[in-house]
């Protein structure tokens, strides 16, 4: 089982607005992931580092999906709070979220979501519309569980 953090960036939505962060939740098969923890929090850099820190740290939570942040407008600063706190991007997993994204909506490329470990924790930024979040984790979801197995020290 996997051990999945969901945290919703936003200044607007609370957890009962929240609609990306339930289509993440919905898309997880039961089966193999278990959202274990779930908040909200405003665009700020220092909410976001002490959000994903305490998932990785504290809560030892396998993978972590943030959604929302990820653009270019002056309050988005998802990618650079997850740059600070993570030991190792893994650059693939958002390039190939940004590449399958541009072929359904060329505004995909706009995204500056990042992916990386801290502690055995992959953490994953997420566009924060449903639809971008939807997608983008559907683009990556056959990955996640050999991503996870690799950082609990299985081989390729």
């Amino acid at each position: 089982m996997i051990k999945v953090g969901i945290l919703s960036v936003s200044d607007t939505r609370k957890k009962d607005t929240d609609r990306s962060g339930e289509v993440i939740r919905r898309l997880l098969a039961k089966d193999r992931f278990e959202v274990c923890e779930y908040d909200v929090v405003r665009d700020e850099k220092n909410q976001i580092k002490k959000f994903l820190i305490k998932y990785a740290d504290a809560f030892k939570v396998d993978l972590v999906l943030t959604t929302g942040g990820t653009g270019i407008g002056p309050r988005d600063v998802t990618p650079e709070a997850t740059r600070e706190i993570i030991e190792k991007e893994v650059c693939g997993i958002a390039e190939l979220i940004r590449a399958k994204g541009y072929r359904k909506a060329k505004t995909a490329v706009l995204s500056r979501g990042v992916a990386g470990v801290r502690k055995g924790t992959l953490i994953v930024n997420l566009p924060g519309s449903p639809k971008g979040a939807k997608e983008s984790l559907g683009f990556i979801l056959d990955i996640l569980e050999h991503s996870i197995e690799m950082l609990r020290g299985g081989g390729h």
